[in-house]
């Protein structure tokens, strides 16, 4: 019989986030992968490292982290037929996804490429976007409320438009797209509703009104959350 590949969500970064069946299917698969910039240690591996025993046998899909070139799609080729000759040797495969593997997760480019042809199962993991509402203390969403997720890379304009017709708003994948989203939120109004969050959950946690945000040191796991009533839970 074929392996059956496993996307498992891991959660934004504490490994106690991690569920009970994503920890359970990481213990018992033979094969774990995972992405992992071209040099230095993977962060997906170092959220589950405390869990490994090392029975596994370990496949590091190093890739470009830069805009520019991602997804790397050749990487990504290279990845599905090693990891598809592990399931068709009858080893089950588990790959390893920050957050949750269909949230914007990476899993989604080898779920493209293997679904059709090998059984995959995708376990749903804490989004970076609910670590975000919990680390701030601060619900996403309030009774009727329309809530939107935002790319930062998108225009300015673009942004505008879609921050004016909702509620609330997640601006993600802030990294070199800060001033620009800043400047957007400030023009309309709504800086003093808007709050970042980087690298929710994990040792180097940080939290800050948008407004106090050094522009020059803001990483690619950094998000807004703005909500154009404010506290609107607060009765």
């Amino acid at each position: 019989m074929k392996g059956t590949l496993y996307g498992l969500g891991i959660g934004p970064g504490d490994p106690e986030l991690i569920t009970l069946k994503a920890l359970r299917i990481l213990r018992r698969t033979s094969v774990l992968a995972y992405p992992a910039p071209e040099a230095g240690e993977s962060l997906a591996r170092g959220i589950v490292a405390g869990h490994l025993d090392g029975h596994h046998r370990e496949v590091c899909i190093r890739m470009p982290m830069v805009a520019a070139r991602f997804p790397a799609q050749e990487v990504y080729d290279r990845a599905a037929v090693e990891l598809g000759g592990h399931l068709d040797a009858g080893r089950d495969v588990a790959v390893l996804c920050e957050g949750d593997p269909f949230f914007y997760g990476s899993f989604m480019y080898m779920f493209g490429r293997m679904a059709a042809h090998h059984a995959v199962e995708v376990v749903p993991g804490v989004s970076s976007l609910m670590a975000c509402a919990a680390t701030l203390g601060a619900p996403l969403a309030a009774r009727n409320d329309v809530l939107t997720v935002l790319p930062a890379t998108l225009s300015s304009d673009l942004l505008e438009r879609r921050i004016r017709e909702v509620d609330a708003v997640a601006v993600i994948k802030v990294g070199r797209h800060l001033q620009k989203v800043r400047a957007v939120i400030e023009a309309m109004g709504l800086i003093a509703n808007a709050r970042y969050v980087e690298r929710a959950t994990m040792e180097n946690e940080k939290i800050l009104p948008l407004a106090d945000v050094d522009e020059d040191e803001v990483p690619y796991f950094s998000m807004i959350l703005l909500h154009a009533r404010g506290d609107a839970w607060n009765v």
